[in-house]
């Protein structure tokens, strides 16, 4: 009897972990310097393959179905790549024409893609199925760098790097209406998850500029780390993490009292973050070091790496199917 128990037990586990290998999501990184994007598996931290890009890719971004990735060909200053998910290979590519050195890019849930076109001081709007360009919003400002869309998808927020500025943007308008001064060098940008809340990172100032988006005011401006590069809310809401690139380290913000609560030391050179949709579990590109960090939220500490190809930045994860 106590060894059926003990293999009905051993059996139950095997289930959970197989369970557990099949839901977890996919992490894309994009590896600027070689051109390509690699696929790792987040239970076992392999790179099961990689796919090639157009020149130089910075920034990446998922189709809310899953079976599409995004690239901005930033070096090649003129397209956008078009990522199979099923079969893990680059598709084709989006000519982008006139408009120029794409960087910051967001799918929207009715699955247009939203794109900063720095040299074009643009956001453009593309049908992804067809590449054409539905709408170009002039933002006015210097090196529109990038983006984020409020939850219901109705305004968004540009970076704009060499004003010091965020824009806000009607969507369906397609206007700026309202350009909110930042601190220098405002680079990273993210909406908070309940939409009422968007912190820039402003890497020459040192800070980070928390905007309200009711009035499209400044509410609060913190202190950080050295040059502070991008920012990320967790799923809940409840804490900010700022990748401070030349910190070597990411700083973690409680978002209710605006404190920094915690920093972690990373590897050097840490930009891109992307965070799992559990909230236990987030993943740091070392574009100095060639590796992704694995940063456990739960106990704040770095429990992996991932080595990657050369300078990793942009990060993506796919959200896991059951097969």
């Amino acid at each position: 009897m106590n060894r059926l128990i003990a293999t009905i037990a051993l059996l139950g586990l095997l289930e959970s972990t197989l369970q557990a290998q099949e839901l977890a999501p996919l992490l894309l990184v994009v590896n600027k310097q070689d051109n390509n994007v690699s696929f790792v598996d987040t239970t076992t931290l392999q790179t099961i393959t990689k796919t090639e890009t157009g020149h130089h890719p910075h920034e990446i971004a998922v189709a809310p179905d899953g079976r599409t990735a995004f690239v901005a060909n930033y070096g090649a200053g003129d397209s956008i790549s078009v990522i199979d998910l099923a079969t893990r290979k680059e598709a084709r590519r989006i000519p982008l024409g006139s408009y120029r050195d794409p960087h910051g890019i967001q799918v929207g849930h009715d699955g247009k893609l939203f794109v900063t076109c720095e040299a074009s001081q643009a956001v453009v709007v593309l049908e992804p199925e067809n590449g054409t360009v539905l709408k170009s919003i002039a933002t006015g400002q210097d090196t529109t760098h990038m983006l984020s869309l409020l939850p219901g998808g109705e305004r968004l927020y540009t970076a704009n790097l060499g004003s010091a500025t965020a824009s806000a943007i009607d969507v369906k308008a397609g206007k700026v209406v309202a350009q909110v001064p930042t601190g220098a060098g405002c680079e990273g940008i993210d909406v908070s998850p309940d939409g009422t809340q968007v912190w820039t990172t402003n890497k020459e100032a040192g800070t980070v500029t928390i905007i309200d988006t009711t009035s499209n005011r400044v509410a609060a401006t913190l202190t950080c780390g050295v040059r502070p590069i991008r920012v990320k809310f967790t799923p809940d809401g409840r804490r900010a993490l700022v990748s401070c690139v030349r910190s070597d380290a990411v700083a973690i913000f409680d978002v209710a009292s605006r404190r920094e609560t915690h920093r972690i030391r990373t590897a050097a050179g840490p930009i891109g973050l992307v965070i799992d949709p559990s909230g236990h579990r987030a993943y740091v590109a070392n574009t100095d070091a060639n590796q992704v960090s694995v940063l456990d939220l739960d106990t704040l500490t770095i429990t992996a790496t991932i080595p990657t190809g050369r300078e990793p930045d942009g990060l993506a994860l796919v959200p896991a199917t059951k097969k």
